[in-house]
């Protein structure tokens, strides 16, 4: 990283930043309605973004109770960004603002490195965990 990296905690992004930073990683289900993407950002318990040069290059965001669950939505950074630390970044603020929090959760793709990352950052699949029976149930729209 040649730029420095700026990580801040904010309240509201930019429409079209926001448009352009889920383009770059394919994720078409918020790109195809921009409203909603802006009313999901906008109701987030807490946003955090990462910008360099002043270009929006990551973002991560998720909602919380503040005292039992923090639910970590989204995480993303720009491909030509990612494995350079931003997402570590991301995600560890928002662990420190939570850490008070007992629940940590998040949902995931079935890909290799999404595995890694989480769990390089103390998260366990529920797959693997013995000491209780945990079940992960969800209702997506389309599924």
């Amino acid at each position: 990283m040649n730029e420095a990296l700026e990580i801040r905690d904010v309240d509201s992004v930019a429409g079209s930043d926001l448009l352009d930073l889920y383009a770059s990683v394919e994720w078409g289900a918020y790109t195809k309605d921009p409203k909603a993407l802006a009313t999901a950002i906008a109701n987030s318990t807490y946003v955090v973004e990462a910008r360099v040069a002043g270009v929006l290059i990551g973002l991560a965001r998720g909602l919380s109770d503040d005292a039992s669950v923090f639910y970590l939505q989204d995480i993303l950074v720009r491909p030509e960004w990612q494995r350079q630390g931003v997402g570590t970044a991301l995600l560890q603020r928002c662990l420190k603002r939570f850490s008070h929090v007992r629940q940590k959760v998040l949902l995931t793709d079935d890909l290799p490195a999404q595995h890694e990352f989480y769990e390089s950052l103390g998260f366990r699949n529920t797959r693997h965990i013995t000491e209780v029976e945990l079940h992960a149930f969800v209702q997506i729209e389309g599924l």
